[in-house]
C-alpha cells in the first residue's frame, strides 16, 4: 500500500501532542481550517470509494477535534452516532454495488 506523503505529514502532525492548548483567535482559525480541511480529504476519499482512507481521516478529524476542543461532550457523541450511522449506509451501498457485480458475473458465465 503506498501512502501520500501528505497524508504522512498530516498523520504525524495529529499524533504529535499539543503543549498549548489553542486560546486566541488564530489557534481557533487553524483549527478551523484544519478541520476544513479534514472534512474536504474525507468527501474527496468517499468519493473515491476508498473506504479505509476515509476512516483513517474521520479519525484524525475527531482528534483534531478533541485536541481543539470544538465539541461539547453531547455534540460529541451525537457526531459519533452520526458517523457511524453514515458508515453503516456506505458499507450496505457498497455491498450492494459487489452484490450487483457478482450477479452479472454469474449471469455471464457460460
Amino acid at each position: 500500500m503506498r501512502v501520500k506523503p501528505c497524508f504522512l505529514a498530516l498523520a504525524l502532525a495529529l499524533s504529535i501532542p499539543s503543549i498549548a492548548q489553542p486560546t486566541d483567535q488564530a489557534d481557533t482559525a487553524g483549527c478551523k481550517a484544519e478541520e476544513a480541511a479534514l472534512e474536504r480529504e474525507i468527501d474527496l476519499a468517499r468519493s473515491k470509494g476508498q473506504m479505509l482512507r476515509r476512516r483513517q481521516l474521520a479519525e484524525a478529524l475527531v482528534a483534531l477535534q478533541t485536541r481543539c476542543k470544538t465539541l461539547a461532550p453531547e455534540q460529541s457523541r451525537a457526531a459519533k452516532i452520526q458517523r457511524l450511522e453514515q458508515d453503516i449506509r456506505e458499507l450496505r451501498l457498497e455491498l450492494e454495488r459487489a452484490e450487483e457485480q457478482l450477479r452479472e458475473l454469474k449471469s455471464a458465465a457460460p
